[in-house]
């Protein structure tokens, strides 16, 4: 059933709680989730918004795909500017705590104010992460959403999406995305994500833990042009985070000087790091954003939004730190 399949309904009032919703729903791909939700609470002559950058599939789908049903969409550079640009007529604003690929951090709380303006919807993908570390809902943002793919699932073995937040809002995105769209979960893919979520803290812990580790020492490496990772104190986004989650994510990016050649080198040399467009799985994986989750950009909006042809993210898992950087100190020789 794609409507009341019982192991889906399971999932779906495990996740209610974990993010202190009314109501949760669980569909086929974190693409599904973001494209549900839009669809469901935007119309035609309608205005929403995004803070750049965002997954690139997601400003894909805006951008491309989402205006043609006569929505119009518009980016913004940073939550500064949504607060003192956000155009009257804005409707939903989609943005991210820790951005996707170049982790800049995001503050809910000018997010909320810039949407107070307009009486916009806010909605906060929280994929890096995760209730166990923060819970928009609680701190007045209208609706969360995930990638269940990565740290909810964290084995890299599925594909799924989450949308949580009150009944009034969810009633049309879960009607729009299971009668209308048909982004049906599947109930072994729902029982896979449920089992995911057993392991949640010890997987984050686990995570958090090894990033800090890992930038410390790609902070310090002289063939790393620029690390980015907002748990160090020299972070732009360190304060913010430091204050409002207490807690930085698992993922770490890196510019190495030498443009596209330079960072298919490296991750060639890689041995202990997966290259993989994904995240937040058991396994160390390393990816180059701009030839893979935003190549589907034009290289002139690439470089606005920071991501350029030598960065790599990383996604650390669970592994040994030490054996992460033995294999990144080889790599980077």
């Amino acid at each position: 059933s794609r409507m009341a399949n019982p192991t889906v309904q399971a999932l779906e009032q495990q996740l209610a709680v974990l993010e202190g919703a009314d109501d949760a729903l669980v569909v086929a791909s974190g693409m599904a989730a973001v494209s549900s939700i839009f669809y469901a609470l935007a119309s035609a002559g309608d205005e929403v918004a995004f803070i750049d950058p965002v997954y690139g599939g997601t400003a894909a789908f805006l951008v491309n795909t989402l205006s043609r049903a006569g929505i119009s969409v518009s980016r913004y550079a940073s939550d500064d500017d949504l607060l003192a640009n956000i155009h009257p007529a804005t409707k939903l604003v989609l943005f991210e705590p820790i951005t996707n690929p170049n982790l800049k951090v995001t503050d809910y709380r000018k997010i909320k104010a810039a949407a107070a303006k307009t009486g916009a919807v806010t909605v906060c993908d929280n994929t890096f992460l995760t209730p166990y570390l923060f819970k928009p809902l609680e701190h007045g943002i209208d609706l969360v959403m995930h990638s269940g793919t990565k740290y909810l699932s964290g084995h890299g073995d599925i594909i799924a999406g989450v949308v949580a937040g009150r009944t009034e809002l969810m009633q049309p995105v879960r009607t729009i995305a299971l009668k209308h769209i048909g982004a049906a979960i599947g109930p072994q893919e729902a029982y896979l994500l449920q089992r995911g979520l057993r392991t949640l803290a010890l997987r984050m812990d686990a995570h958090l833990a090894g990033a800090a580790k890992v930038a410390a020492f790609l902070a310090q490496h002289p063939a790393v042009s620029k690390v980015i990772y907002p748990g160090l104190t020299t972070d732009a986004g360190y304060p913010v985070l430091a204050e409002t989650v207490g807690a930085f994510g698992g993922m770490v990016s890196i510019e190495l000087a030498g443009g596209f050649a330079r960072a298919e080198q490296f991750l060639d040399k890689l041995a202990l790091f997966t290259q993989a467009v994904s995240l937040g799985d058991l396994e160390s994986l390393a990816c180059h954003p701009a030839s893979t989750t935003h190549a589907a950009m034009d290289a002139a909006s690439r470089l606005a939004a920071g991501v350029t042809d030598d960065l790599i993210r990383l996604s650390i898992g669970v592994e040994d730190p030490d054996d992460l950087i033995a294999d990144l100190t080889q790599a980077l020789g």
